[in-house]
């Protein structure tokens, strides 16, 4: 049997030794109760921690609509003849909020500033919780941001640098969370379980945008800008209070788990944890199954963090939606997605438990269902035209559909290296923050004119695909890589004069494979 620090670089073997997901070998310990437990209560506060994290993040989006005086970017912006209007003019309620004189680009920076602090404490953050756990880690970062939410007015009436270092310095807070949260998990998760909880408490971060969006929009509409900052502020706070009174790092230091789940969760970890001290970097930065996560990530983050950031704009302009329709028509596709992630742990779990699917198996479909389903109905969106129906529904499907990785890729780091999670997601995240910083620059240079929307929707999201498919083909092909990239055909067709002829684009598909040892070996 290997550790799984050796694990994080598998050798090609035979697949069908994980007929099971804990290997055979390995009693299996009988569950424990899933109501009132220990571990579900963690999976809860965290699924509220990340609602916070998310409308933390995205209510400046909308805040910053009503902060802008309108004469500013009067004269840059413009709104597409392509497709008619339709919506019925709203009266605007509230007009007292303070104006502001910031051009397009100094919005840009604004908004972007955010992710210059946010990737700096992915891997620092990973590092930190695996010695002296998450919970304090975790609670300080959103904390720091809430507090750093409130004082956002006041940095704004102070002038634009003031705001770009508030927001950088709530990423530095936020950046943390994710790695934490996934080293808290190495100890808590019972790999049999793994799937149901990750994705509860991750799926509170499509809730928070699901809920932030309209309700920021609203707050702006009857109030004052002001109080989108105070609110959202204040409900981190009575969050952190909740969360260290009723958390623990581990199941042995929790004051109230029962004794028949703490031997539950610790009998099924025993083989999973290793006890060396030292962190194994070289390892690590060698592993195939790694990079390729990384590839993963990195591909799903463009298509999510500029969905996220143009979808406003997309409904507006080329939609023709009102704000409050924009609001609630641009959180549906979040909706959909934190619907999917719920039930797809779920499916998940109950594939690996009940019909014995290989985790092997079980990963590769979610993230094939999760890559190439939102990349089918985000191509077919550009073909609708002005279809506005149409093109909600494929945009919610297409997002909706994405929640399916949330059980693959997006918690392989847990199937690969249990007692190092918290490390390698800070490290795939490190990367898969890069989409944020540049996806939405990129994509409008892309779309110099409001009606070019819906192609660079196709366009931009190929361009990558095609890049980082290539790079797993070739980087990669030497180990059993995880299901990364998936592209259609028809989809490359349409954009094969970005590939040059030594970038072969064609249909196929990466995976990788995780240590099949790792469920069941001894450290």
């Amino acid at each position: 049997m290997r550790s799984p620090v050796h694990g994080l670089a598998p050798n090609d073997g035979d697949e069908g030794t994980d007929s099971t997901p804990l290997l055979q070998g390995s009693p299996r310990a009988e569950a424990a109760p899933v109501c009132c437990s220990a571990r579900y209560n963690l999976a809860l506060l965290a699924f509220f921690g990340f609602f916070v994290v998310y409308a933390l993040r995205v209510n400046l989006s909308v805040a910053l609509v009503d902060m802008v005086d309108s004469n500013t970017t009067l004269a840059e912006n413009s709104t597409s003849s392509e497709c008619p209007e339709h919506s019925v003019p709203i009266k605007v309620h509230n007009q007292t909020g303070k104006r502001y004189q910031w051009d397009a680009e100094t919005q840009g920076w604004i908004l972007g500033s955010f992710f210059y602090g946010y990737i700096i404490t992915q891997i620092p953050g990973g590092y930190i919780a695996s010695k002296v756990g998450g919970k304090l880690l975790l609670g300080f970062g959103i904390l720091g941001t809430a507090v750093f939410t409130l004082f956002t007015p006041l940095a704004a009436d102070l002038g634009v640098g003031f705001l770009i270092a508030v927001r950088t310095l709530e990423g530095l807070g936020e950046g943390v969370t994710f790695p934490a949260m996934h080293a808290m998990w190495s100890s808590w998760a019972p790999p049999l379980e793994r799937s149901k909880l990750l994705s509860i408490s991750y799926a509170g971060a499509q809730l928070g945008t699901v809920i932030s969006l309209p309700l920021s929009g609203i707050i702006c509409f009857y109030m004052d800008w002001v109080y989108v900052f105070y609110f959202f502020g204040i409900v981190g706070i009575f969050w952190f209070i909740l969360w260290i009174w009723l958390v623990s790092d581990t199941p042995e230091t929790h004051m109230t788990i029962s004794h028949a789940e703490k031997e539950y969760i610790l009998s099924s970890l025993r083989n999973q944890l290793s006890s060396q001290k030292s962190v194994p970097w070289i390892p690590m930065l060698k592993s195939l199954p790694l990079w390729a996560i990384v590839v993963a990530h990195f591909s799903y983050n463009w298509t999510f963090y500029t969905l996220l950031t143009l979808l406003p704009t997309y409904m507006k302009e080329i939609l023709r939606f009102n704000v409050q329709e924009n609001g609630f028509l641009s959180a549906l596709p979040y909706f959909g997605s934190w619907l999917c992630m719920i039930l797809s742990g779920q499916a998940a779990d109950h594939l690996r438990a009940k019909w014995n699917f290989s985790t092997i198996c079980v990963r590769r479909v979610f993230s094939l269902v999760g890559m190439i389903g939102p990349a089918v109905f985000l191509v077919a969106a550009g073909f609708i035209g002005c279809d506005y129906s149409l093109a909600v529904v494929f945009l919610t499907v297409s997002t909706t559909l994405g929640g399916f990785g949330s059980s693959g890729f997006s918690i392989n780091h847990l199937d690969i290296a249990p007692s190092y999670a918290g490390i390698l997601l800070g490290i795939t995240n490190t990367f898969a923050t890069i989409p944020g910083m540049v996806g939405p620059v990129i994509a409008k240079s892309l779309t110099p004119n409001p009606g070019d929307t819906p192609s660079f929707l196709q366009t931009a999201n190929n361009f990558f695909m095609c890049i980082f498919f290539f790079l797993s083909r070739t980087l990669l092909e030497s180990g059993r890589l995880f299901s990364v990239s998936l592209l259609l055909l028809m989809y490359l067709v349409r954009f094969s004069s970005h590939c040059s002829a030594k970038v072969k684009c064609k249909s196929g598909l990466s995976v990788i494979t995780m240590d099949t040892e790792t469920e069941g070996t001894s450290t």
